[in-house]
């Protein structure tokens, strides 16, 4: 694998690469095998395939949370990143604005930056009204929103997100979108498993289609169409067409 530094022919750097040999929760039991894939600045990769298919293992591989994991792991730039997972993680004893004061703590943020870009997503993101609320009575969706607050705040280099789609409704959807595409002009890149294909068909750059462990496909939907045999053929077609 290529340093940190490698980049494509168009001179994109790569902000995460990732080469997966096997992964598992004991050298004996391998849920992922030869995943192979890059992200680069500035692009956003759609990590795609069916229950079972793998996805969640190889985003816990990246993150180094499961035990068994045979491969590398590079970032880039700074090195930093934000992992926004698809069930909502939180305290029940602090409110959104303290779940956000921790995290920025934790980010070793100064305090006026903070002020800013908190108070910049909780406009963003409609919960100006729920600064203070603690999160056990806030809705589905308002309990994702925190979770990609949290994942926004501190402008990492690459975003790990994990179906953000779930429990948000349209006017949040085109919110979490266009705060994306911004980061994305900023330089980040993002790496996201959802099951929302005709979303992903729309955002993403290049797509690695998963199924029973393996990489079934990967490449720009072009590439994927000509993978499936579905010259033609929107996602949904060429992800019935390659996963079992």
């Amino acid at each position: 694998m290529e340093t940190e530094e490698a980049k494509d022919e168009q001179g994109k750097p790569s902000v995460l690469d990732v080469r997966i040999e096997e992964a598992g929760y004991s050298p004996g039991d391998s849920r992922v095998r030869d995943v192979e894939f890059r992200v680069r600045s500035g692009e956003l990769v759609g990590l795609i395939g069916p229950n079972g298919a793998g996805k969640s293992t190889t985003i816990k591989a990246i993150l180094k949370l499961i035990p068994h994991v045979k491969g590398e792991i590079a970032l880039g730039g700074s090195g930093t990143y934000a992992y926004v997972p698809e069930q909502p993680l939180y305290y029940d004893t602090l409110t959104l604005w303290e779940h956000l004061a921790l995290a920025g703590a934790a980010y070793g943020m100064e305090e006026q930056a903070f002020e800013q870009s908190a108070g910049e997503l909780l406009e963003r993101f409609r919960m100006t009204d729920a600064r203070d609320k603690l999160p056990g009575g806030m809705s589905k969706g308002m309990k994702q929103k925190m979770m990609l607050m949290l994942g926004f705040l501190l402008k990492p280099d690459v975003y790990i997100v994990d179906e953000p789609f779930i429990g948000l409704d349209p006017r949040a959807t085109r919110d979490f979108l266009r705060l994306l595409e911004e980061e994305r002009r900023r330089g980040a890149g993002v790496l996201m498993c959802t099951h929302v294909l005709d979303t992903a068909e729309k955002i993403c750059d290049y797509f690695v289609l998963l199924s029973e462990g393996e990489t079934a496909a990967q490449g720009d939907l072009q590439e994927i169409r000509r993978a499936s045999g579905q010259p033609e053929g929107d996602l949904f077609d060429c992800f019935e067409a390659l996963t079992v």
